[in-house]
């Protein structure tokens, strides 16, 4: 029988036997090993899922802006993937697994589909600042269970991200104004 993800708004993701806490090098507790690494996989999917719709941003993206946003875009998600096989890695030094097929990432992902048909620079960017704020959102809760649980190794990870993303979603939310 599957089990829910206790902090995920969707439906069943892995099933208990795939909760397995493997040996670790790590000093926690194997139950916290286990939050972490539960954590870091939704962030995992939240990533993945974001690295996606930047990439459909990329790829479709015209107007005035499409010079400089082109690039800018690929920038995010080439950043992106590096944070999203660091978060991976992660789960899986604490003990744990890395859930990152397309599957688990669509049952997982807090972020909302990402609209196909938009092509305009501007709105793009709406977009991806939205989605930004919302995984910055996750990793800093995320971040809060890491420092409760003593893991400043993950806590540092997620500051990192955080930092450089907090910085993107200014560069967007600055574009859109004026």
């Amino acid at each position: 029988m599957a089990a829910a993800h206790p902090t995920s708004r969707h439906r069943q993701t892995h099933s208990r036997k795939e909760d397995t806490m493997y040996r670790s090098p790590s000093p926690l507790p194997e139950k916290a090993r286990a939050a972490i690494a539960e954590s870091l996989n939704e962030r995992l999917a939240d990533g993945l899922d974001l690295h996606s719709q930047i990439k459909v941003a990329h790829w479709n993206i015209k107007g005035p802006q499409f010079a400089s946003l082109h690039p800018l875009f690929e920038t995010f998600a080439v950043s992106l993937a590096t944070h999203n096989d660091s978060i991976a890695e992660r789960a899986v030094t604490l003990g744990g697994k890395a859930y990152g097929t397309s599957r688990h990432v669509g049952k997982t992902s807090r972020l909302p589909e990402y609209p196909q048909e938009t092509t305009r620079d501007m709105e793009h960017v709406k977009l991806l600042a939205e989605r930004i704020e919302i995984y910055l959102d996750g990793l800093r809760k995320s971040r809060a269970l890491f420092v409760e649980n003593g893991d400043s190794d993950s806590e540092g990870l997620t500051t990192d991200i955080i930092t450089e993303f907090e910085k993107h979603a200014w560069f967007l939310r600055a574009s859109l104004e004026g």
